[in-house]
């Protein structure tokens, strides 16, 4: 049920993704940048969003905050049928992102609740292997749509399954915050709550890297459109090219929901970092100044950085909310907002370089990895400084 609250945010993203051109011409874009900004904007609302849903959470439970969100989902996907220019377009697709933040945020505050540590980050990889099954599926669908009707019609499939997970979500899960556990939303709240999630090392130093890495992956997110179909001419096979990579991040995200509990998060992100960082760099390396490489070496490329970016994302996210558990709902809430906006600009600055050859992406990928590593190295020396005082007290 979590990975289908999280699902439709997958489904509002990727299945758009073979319609970009012809909503580009339909709305009178005129470069790739712009048609690029139907899939960044979302994000900008998936990361604002959370600061009104998760206090408001925290005060008055995780399902009635879920119920708005979809709502305001249902009437921003109206606004993008009805769009007729860039600019409304971009407005119903944040107040999409807006909308959905509410079921992704609280989705990850509700198994918060329920569970923490390593055995959290198990039940995160259980989740988003599901989730990731929308990714696989999306862009197929959504050109079959597209070709059968047209690409209003991918809104208006997007509505339906929204209300079959709302639907769902409303009969079958119970309320997980405990009435004693409520706090009333205030301004000092807020504030508090802000303050002690700055103040944890690990949870703004982790944050920092989710917001890094999901920076790089939306630039892959927002062009690979462009670099399959326009620079490859590979329209019809690019659902295909997408949703094998997607199994590559499937992968890694299955595997660790085991190798979590045997090596723990710490190490494993470690690794995974390493990996993402060394990838990103033989290929800068190999194709400076050239032109794309054959078709299977960008995609052999791709499938290794995804693959160490699926044992990434949820041990990043279950790091930085594990000291903070106790507010997890405004947690969550910052934590997302605190990525997203880092994520936002890096996407949409490194997407406008994508234009001829993919060399730019992996350039920006590289620059992401070199600055993640960094912060990681950082957060294991006063990781270990902590453990060292531990046992000197003990």
């Amino acid at each position: 049920m979590m990975a289908s609250l999280m699902s439709v945010v997958a489904l509002a993203i990727d299945a758009l993704l073979p319609a970009l051109d012809t909503i580009g011409i339909d709305i009178g874009t005129t470069t790739v940048a712009d048609n690029q900004l139907l899939i960044t904007m979302i994000f900008l609302g998936l990361g604002t969003g959370p600061m009104l849903f998760g206090p408001l959470s925290d005060s008055l439970g995780r399902k009635p905050m879920v119920y708005l969100g979809f709502g305001i989902f249902f009437i921003a996907s109206i606004i993008c049928v009805l769009s007729d220019n860039l600019i409304v377009m971009v407005l119903g697709r944040i107040l999409q992102g807006v909308g959905l933040s509410a079921p992704r945020t609280l989705a990850i505050a509700i198994i918060r609740d329920k569970f923490s540590g390593d055995y959290m980050a198990r039940i995160m990889s259980f989740v988003t292997v599901v989730f990731l099954l929308v990714p696989i599926i999306a862009p197929a669908t959504g050109k079959w749509i597209l070709d059968a009707y047209d690409w209003q019609s991918i809104f208006y499939v997007q509505m339906f399954i929204g209300l079959l997970v709302t639907w769902w979500f409303w009969k079958c899960q119970s309320e997980t915050l405990k009435p004693e556990d409520r706090r009333p939303m205030t301004r000092q709240k807020f504030t508090n709550g802000f303050k002690e999630v700055v103040q944890h090392k690990s949870t703004m130093g982790y944050t920092l890297v989710s917001g890094l890495i999901v920076g790089s992956f939306l630039v892959y997110l927002s062009s690979s459109q462009h670099i399959f179909e326009t620079q490859y001419d590979l329209k019809e096979a690019f659902p295909y090219i997408f949703a094998g990579l997607a199994i590559a991040i499937g992968t890694a995200i299955f595997s660790n929901a085991t190798l979590v509990m045997r090596f723990g998060m710490r190490r494993i992100v470690n690794a995974a970092s390493v990996l993402f960082f060394v990838s990103s760099l033989v290929y800068v390396l190999l194709f400076f100044g050239k032109a794309n490489p054959p078709v299977w070496v960008l995609v052999s490329f791709f499938a290794v950085q995804f693959f160490s970016i699926g044992f990434l994302f949820g041990n990043l996210r279950a790091l930085a909310m594990e000291p903070i558990g106790h507010i997890a709902g405004i947690g969550a809430a910052i934590t997302g907002l605190i990525s997203t906006l880092m994520a936002v600009p890096i996407s949409t600055f490194i997407g406008r370089y994508v234009i001829d050859t993919a060399y730019p992406l992996f350039l920006g990928f590289l620059i992401c990895s070199t600055l993640s590593l960094g912060v990681i190295v950082y957060l294991n020396r006063v990781y270990q400084r902590s453990v060292s005082a531990m046992s000197s007290s003990a």
